[in-house]
């Protein structure tokens, strides 16, 4: 196993997620060489995996359990060749230390040879001293090469080698694991990297990209024609190729809205559910060849039945850039409401067009992340959240504050993510009033219970706020926090009508 470990590879090893060893780094509990880790600080942080089980052998052994086996088997593992490339190369480096040892045992024999004949020909004092050297040398080779209790760190990283590839992307230092039959395209939009793409159907060459070291094979055809000397120089479509070895790769990553082109697409409704408070989710799904690329936290513009549109923020995450989640507050007399909410039906068109706003995750930020959301600025902190996950965030809190108890429609979502994270909380709060209208009287109402989230947790004013809802309830929040002496770039806001 290698001296150093990325933190992606060394936190799947242990079982922990990426924040967790950043924490940990950040804090001097871990030392690091530029993003990487040692496997020997590893082990003195987390001394008890070496006593836990191996979670890719428990992986494997739940997918042998369950029924339908193949068909698991199938999406779970790579791809038959890669598997196959992937253990030949484990096959070679274990042929290699099998040489190395044949090697050590012819020099263990010279140097016998060589301590014999000092021993012909010295002094009785010096005879002694070579037997003795002899003897300490065959004792301290027998030790040495007692089977023993063998690293579990390192029969799992030989384990995870074989399951999944990591992918470095230059020059961003990005990484990513490649599991199952994945694309590279696919792993990396998993983790939350915004690689470059378009139709991620092979047509438009948006995702080409340069492969500095490592194997990759073709698992996709693609329609786009790569000249040969551009194949010559390493370059391939992410959409169409997956990593067989560990793989370096020259790609550009967004970074902000302006690396987000505008799109024009039509899809389907897949379905249509309404919740309490007058709300209704509207899942969307795009064409497989023309997904929309997106950041977490923009908007799209929506237009039904030909003639009726209006802009929507996204509730769900980049990384399923093909299905599309919206919430919609019923508006009587509204025509795009009156519309989506009488008549649109499963699998009728509806064009999409965007993506538009600011209202991203600032993602190189170390600090943690806070999100208020007021009423259905619930959907684009949803869209925030679900990003943050995938990056493996520190600390996420979020507190959604109703205008009643039926305008915190979700709350099944924010609870199930309060109990299974660690690193997640929730609170609701329920205002009393509606939201959209605060009017003078209500703004100290609305004012304590600001003042009470933040008596509750004293690292707020130390994070990065992200405020979503009604105009008046979100603008009122804004002037709270920057009150309070936080910059305005570390309070984002985003106005949903």
């Amino acid at each position: 196993m290698n001296a150093l470990l990325t933190v992606t590879r060394a936190a799947r090893l242990v079982g922990v997620t990426r924040a967790v060893l950043q924490k940990k780094i950040q804090s001097g509990e871990m030392i690091s060489f530029d993003g990487k880790v040692t496997v020997e600080s590893l082990l003195a942080c987390y001394p008890d995996a070496q006593l836990e089980d191996n979670a890719e052998f428990t992986r494997l052994e739940k997918i042998r359990e369950l029924a339908f086996g193949k068909r698991v088997f199938e999406r779970a593992l790579p791809d038959v060749e890669v598997l196959a490339s992937r253990l030949a190369e484990l096959s070679k480096i274990l042929a290699d230390n099998q040489e190395q040892v044949s090697q050590f045992n012819k020099l263990l024999n010279k140097l016998w040879d060589k301590l014999d004949a000092i021993k012909e020909q010295a002094n009785a004092d010096t005879r002694l001293m070579a037997e003795n050297l002899k003897l300490w040398i065959k004792n301290e080779v027998e030790s040495a090469m007692e089977p023993g209790f063998s690293n579990p760190l390192a029969i799992r990283d030989n384990m995870l080698r074989v399951m999944a590839a990591q992918v470095t992307v230059l020059p961003s230092k990005h990484d990513f694991l490649v599991e199952g039959q994945d694309t590279l395209l696919e792993a990396a939009m998993r983790s939350g990297i915004p690689l470059s793409y378009g139709c991620s159907g092979g047509n438009c060459g948006l995702c080409k990209a340069k492969i500095v070291s490592g194997q990759v094979k073709k698992t996709l055809n693609h329609d786009f024609v790569i000249s040969e000397t551009e194949k010559s120089q390493g370059y391939v479509l992410l959409c169409s190729n997956t990593a067989v070895s560990d793989v370096v790769l020259e790609a550009p990553v967004a970074g902000s809205v302006q690396d987000i082109p505008f799109q024009q697409l039509s899809a389907r409704v897949k379905k249509t559910e309404e919740f309490a408070g007058d709300m209704l989710l509207l899942h969307l799904q795009t064409p497989r060849t023309q997904r929309l690329r997106f950041l977490a936290g923009q908007s799209v513009s929506l237009r039904v039945g030909g003639a009726f549109s209006a802009e929507l923020p996204i509730a769900s995450c980049p990384c399923d850039d093909r299905n599309l989640l919206f919430h919609l507050r019923r508006q009587p007399g509204n025509l795009f409401s009156d519309y989506v909410f009488d008549h649109l039906k499963c699998n009728d068109s509806v064009e999409v067009e965007g993506p538009q706003g600011e209202f991203i995750l600032h993602e190189k930020s170390p600090r943690a992340l806070y999100f208020i959301a007021f009423d259905g600025g619930f959907a684009p902190i949803k869209s925030l959240i679900e990003h943050a996950l995938s990056l493996d965030a520190q600390s996420i809190h979020l507190h959604w504050i109703g205008s009643s108890r039926e305008a915190i429609y979700l709350h099944n979502v924010a609870r199930a993510w309060d109990d299974a994270l660690d690193n997640f909380h929730y609170l609701e709060h329920v205002a009393g009033f509606d939201l959209r209208a605060v009017t003078a009287k209500r703004e100290e109402n609305l004012m304590s219970q600001f003042r009470e989230i933040v008596g509750g947790d004293a690292g707020l004013v130390q994070g990065d706020v992200y405020l979503a809802g009604p105009a008046s309830a979100v603008l009122l929040a804004e002037q709270f926090f920057l009150a309070l002496g936080l910059p305005k770039t570390r309070v984002s806001v985003a106005v949903i009508n």
